[in-house]
């Protein structure tokens, strides 16, 4: 639903319900009161729907009449809010609802899937019937007796559901960010503030007997800035985003963006662009987490190599990397952007090791995947909404501490560049060859960070980067911002992370130097 700026004002400033706001908000200007949503239902599939366990039996029923190895029913209900300020004025605001149910079943190597937005037993019936059809089987599978509910996961959970908060205490959130991003440098004279919330319930229905329902709230706040000095402009940005509720968003918290994001665009005045070549390259702890994830973490993913098509089809227990290497796939971390209680399958999630101590241990398994090669799922089967079929997918990804520390490494490099932050890149995935483009970073010369660097293209093959890795530094941490994974057209949240990590030489696009 699209909300003209006139209405979207006046929505603001009408209602009676009475709300508190953070104490540093006060004085900002905004009305402290507006019409609530109403909240929804625990199992809002049962209660608003009538999607009980006999509903559930009967469209399974139908699901798996042609036979089946596997099925599901996802139900997915989102309520989702974006607003938009721009120099301290809405200039976007809109509220959706996404609700349908998708239904998989599987037989051999034949996946039929279907949804429907109707939640009514006639649409559900036909929906099934389409999937059906894919293939036949003299025998149809025994069905549960019952479905077995799942206990409720706690990795995120919140004291006041996001359908519960009300425009007009986000939007003061906003005007803050906006008024401290101006106070930091007088040479800032344009911000623009984004913020995203969703409240997402799943209610899962597998053929084994397993029903799982899961909240999954989420939440993220960017903020962009141009600077200008006479007549050159720079931009920068940042962002925070969690499965978290509104306290989550403390003063500490926002002026760190900020100030983050100021930063960013304030030292791109004094930046060049560094000599070009092969030369070692330090990924900077956090944000170089992309490129683990992007050029690595995909070619793990066990659908690419059940196809050959990933460097890392055959090495299972072989060598990939320097033994101070081990690299772990984790949705059990509490509140992270890509925390999962459970995965899109029903599966709970967990801890995968994909790399430890150089030696390629797992790949990351879905139901199907898991199937073929005769192990236990990872509980990373995901899945971009009702409308799509799960396939594996990375969560939280990261590097774990090394040996080093980064001053060791910074000293280890004679010529070389720090990699900051990245704005966009390109990767195939499968072979792992990458292009990313570098937004911030540093010049390293005789071991010493010498000069900020700018607009800087790295371009190199992941497995080969792995393996060129020669020093971890102890200082990992997983990056706050909002990361969202792409793949076969389907985009679900994600965290990643990364230590301090020299790689032996990258191709970088700088300057030539005659």
């Amino acid at each position: 639903m699209k909300i003209r700026r006139r209405d979207f004002l006046n929505t603001v400033a009408a209602g009676s319900a009475v709300v508190t706001m953070p104490g540093f908000l006060a004085g900002c200007g905004v009305q402290q009161a507006a019409a609530l949503g109403t909240r929804p239902p625990a199992n809002p599939f049962m209660a608003w729907f009538g999607v009980d366990p006999a509903t559930i039996a009967r469209v399974m029923a139908e699901l798996t009449a042609n036979g089946a190895d596997a099925a599901d029913l996802y139900f997915q209900h989102t309520r989702n809010n974006f607003l938009q300020l721009e120099d301290g004025i809405v200039s976007n605001a809109y509220s959706g609802i996404e609700q349908g149910v998708g239904l998989r079943v599987v037989i051999g190597d034949q996946t039929g899937y279907a949804f429907t937005e109707d939640l009514t037993l006639p649409s559900m019936l036909a929906a099934a019937r389409t999937a059906s059809a894919i293939a036949a089987r003299e025998s149809r599978p025994v069905l549960p007796q019952a479905w077995n509910p799942q206990a409720a996961g706690t990795l995120y959970s919140t004291t006041e559901p996001w359908s519960d908060v009300g425009i007009d205490r986000k939007l003061p959130l906003l005007k803050f960010v906006d008024a401290r991003a101006r106070a930091m440098d007088p040479a800032v004279e344009r911000v623009a503030v984004y913020w995203n919330d969703a409240d997402e319930r799943v209610m899962i229905a597998t053929l084994d007997g397993r029903l799982v329902t899961d909240q999954r709230p989420m939440t993220r706040v960017t903020v962009t800035v141009n600077a200008r000095k006479d007549d050159v402009v720079q931009s920068g940005f940042s962002n925070i985003a969690a499965r978290e509720d509104m306290s989550w968003y403390s003063e500490e918290r926002l002026v760190t963006m900020v100030r983050e994001a100021v930063d960013r665009t304030m030292i791109l005045f004094d930046a060049r662009r560094p000599p070009a070549g092969e030369m070692p390259v330090i990924l900077a702890s956090g944000a170089s987490g992309i490129l683990l994830h992007e050029a690595i973490g995909h070619g793990m993913e066990a659908d690419f190599n059940r196809k050959g098509t990933s460097i890392y089809s055959d090495m299972i227990g072989k060598q990939v990397a320097e033994p101070f290497v081990t690299i772990v796939d984790q949705a059990n971390i509490p509140r992270e952007r890509g925390a999962l209680n459970y995965d899109d399958e029903g599966n709970e999630a967990g801890r995968t090791v994909l790399v430890e101590n150089g030696i390629l241990r797992s790949y990351l398994h879905d139901g199907i995947s898991a199937n073929q090669y005769g192990l236990a799922p990872t509980g990373s089967g995901r899945r971009e909404s009702y409308r799509h079929a799960p396939m594996p997918r990375m969560s939280c990804t990261f590097m774990e501490d090394g040996p080093h520390t980064k001053d060791e490494i910074v000293a280890a490099v004679e010529r070389g560049i720090i990699c900051e932050t990245y704005t966009n890149g390109q990767v195939q995935i499968g072979a792992g060859d990458y292009t990313f483009y570098v937004k911030n970073g540093w010049l390293v010369e005789g071991g010493r960070i010498t000069a900020p660097i700018k607009d800087v293209n790295i371009i190199g093959n992941g497995p080969d980067s792995l393996k060129n890795i020669t020093m971890v530094a102890n200082d990992a941490r997983l990056d706050t911002g909002g990361w969202t994974c792409g793949k076969n057209g389907q985009s679900v949240p994600v965290s990643q992370g990364i230590p301090t990590v020299l790689v032996a030489k990258m191709t970088v696009g700088g300057e030539h130097v005659g």
